[in-house]
């Protein structure tokens, strides 16, 4: 069942992405070189949050078997989403890092993700991280009321695709903020007038993972780490983003 929030209500879920927003535009971007750990961002995204007076949300996502272990998803290179992050992770010249960080707020939950270049990176690395940005935003601008997310999805597959790059298929968006996922399923491809309609109320969490090769992936043996089938690198952008008056209105930008 998809929740409809009120403006009250996205107003609390805003102070938990804007959380995330603090981290990505002011705290990261000095640590984010080469020789730094994957651990060590994730010990000071863990440190800031709970500075906030809120919960990494990802801790202990999964249950009992395997419960994720860190506070955010730090992936590097090939790895698409949900990398455990690691002292011996350590970041190189010339490397492209995925942060994905939710945060638990007095029980409204924010969800935002971002990936930064380690040093100078090739040409290929940045057009990557420039389309993948760029499928973001289009499919932001699409999330408005009465737009179907086949449509959605459609607009953000075509953008990347053009540009001779992939959409991943084995993850997707999704409904936030009461809990870190909640319906609907938001996918980065699609059939235009297919889907559910959006609806004022709704806070969508739109996530493009774009791959430089294949679409497809494969999961690590840690049980978490998502990769590249093929090796080839990938690049993920988020944000938490709700329909207020028809248009969207962006929970996770910076202010």
């Amino acid at each position: 069942m998809v929740i409809i929030k009120t403006l009250e209500e996205i107003k609390e879920i805003k102070k938990a992405n804007q959380i995330i927003a603090k981290i990505f535009a002011e705290i990261l971007p000095p640590h984010i070189k080469p020789g730094v750990s994957t651990l060590e961002l994730n010990n000071i995204i863990d440190e800031y949050i709970r500075s906030q007076g809120a919960i990494p949300a990802t801790i202990g996502v999964g249950g009992p078997i395997n419960p994720f272990p860190a506070g955010s998803c730090i992936s590097v290179n090939e790895q698409v989403v949900h990398g455990i992050p690691k002292a011996d992770k350590i970041l190189q010249e010339g490397d492209i890092v995925s942060i994905d960080i939710v945060t638990n707020l007095n029980g409204y939950f924010g969800d935002a993700a971002k990936t930064f270049p380690v040093g100078k990176i090739d040409s290929e690395s940045k057009r990557l991280i420039e389309v993948a940005e760029e499928a973001l935003r289009i499919g932001i601008e699409m999330a408005t009321e009465g737009t179907r997310l086949g449509d959605l999805g459609n607009a953000i597959q075509k953008y990347v695709e053009d540009n001779n790059f992939n959409v991943v298929r084995d993850y997707a968006g999704h409904g936030v903020g009461k809990s870190m996922h909640e319906e609907p399923c938001v996918a980065n491809f699609g059939r235009k007038g297919r889907g559910i309609k959006i609806e004022n109320g709704m806070v969508l969490a739109i996530e493009p993972m774009v791959n430089v090769g294949s679409y497809k992936t494969r999961i690590l043996s840690d049980g978490w780490t998502a990769v590249t089938k093929d090796g080839k690198r990938s690049a993920h952008f988020e944000h938490s983003v709700a329909i207020i008056d028809g248009k969207p209105v962006i929970l996770s930008e910076y202010e």
